[in-house]
């Protein structure tokens, strides 16, 4: 069983999971006004989190925090968990991913926050492994990017690492990233690059190019990492090759105009990454759901 748990981002879960339950059952309050009345406060229930879809799994803890944010606001006992497959780990239809036990209200009240966090990064984490796969072998590795759903990065980013794939950076302050407008703003890449360098000398720096002279020119300012976007397969392997002449330790990054379809004829070029922002911004969700069991 595959686990990724000792990287998961548990205090940004938690602000999520606050402002998640916030939106559906009012600020600080557990108001679900079915619920309450139609369930008596000391039913208790068993219910289990079953894939509808096959993918990859991840949020195992999500579930819990969710459960117990919940019992925290209406002052119910707790609900007991337990997780059946790890983050990570593939499911298939019908497959179980945790059992609970516990107050029956709880478990209602928390149902839809928890499927929509859990649901959402487990979908990311399904479109990763399917990347992961079709590079397999190439020694080509599948990045994401900043397209992130705002509020929700860390856990999104969590979801690509569970999946196989790698994060990129988390934000504009760990790494520094020459675009277009940077070089146009700053006269060059080497003058946009020597700039970074001077204002923040232990930040890394990854530069993107647009051709293959962009791409050395960069190397010769002093860039160890490149990202070529928008290249055809074989431009992108001149590239490759171009630089690698000048310089073997530079990393490169392919990005734009990717797909699962052309993504291993793309890794073939000699690639270290490649970057696709749909890991996040595009990945549908995985559909699981909450049954409760019948007497």
């Amino acid at each position: 069983m595959t686990t990724h748990t000792a990287d998961f981002p548990l205090d940004a879960a938690r602000s999520a999971i606050e402002v998640a339950l916030d939106e559906d059952l009012g600020p600080g309050a557990a108001l679900d006004v079915t619920t309450l009345a139609t369930i008596p406060a000391d039913q208790t229930a068993t219910a289990r989190v079953v894939a509808r879809a096959p993918g990859v799994v991840a949020g195992g803890q999500v579930i819990e925090l969710v459960l117990e944010a919940v019992a925290r606001r209406l002052g119910s006992g707790p609900v007991r968990i337990e997780l059946v497959v790890a983050d990570g780990d593939g499911v298939g239809r019908g497959d179980v991913i945790a059992t609970l036990s516990g107050p029956t209200r709880t478990i209602l009240i928390a149902e839809r926050t928890l499927l929509n966090l859990v649901c959402r990064i487990s979908g990311v984490a399904t479109h990763t492994r399917r990347w992961a796969e079709a590079l397999r072998g190439t020694g080509c590795r599948v990045l994401d990017t900043r397209k992130t759903t705002p509020g929700l990065r860390a856990l999104e980013k969590y979801a690509v690492r569970a999946g196989g794939g790698r994060n990129k950076r988390m934000g504009l302050y760990d790494v520094a990233m020459v675009k277009d407008n940077h070089k146009l703003a700053a006269g060059s890449i080497t003058a946009a690059y020597a700039a970074i360098r001077d204002t923040y000398p232990d930040v890394p720096i990854e530069v993107e190019a647009t051709t293959t002279e962009k791409a050395l020119e960069a190397v010769r300012a002093g860039a160890r990492f490149l990202l070529l976007d928008n290249f055809a397969p074989a431009d992108l392997a001149d590239a490759v090759r171009a630089v690698r002449m000048t310089n073997e330790i530079v990393e490169i990054e392919a990005t734009g105009g990717l797909t699962l379809e052309v993504a291993r004829e793309f890794a073939l070029t000699g690639v270290d990454y490649m970057s696709v922002g749909g890991l996040t911004h595009s990945s549908p969700i995985l559909d699981i759901a909450i049954d409760l069991d019948s007497d």
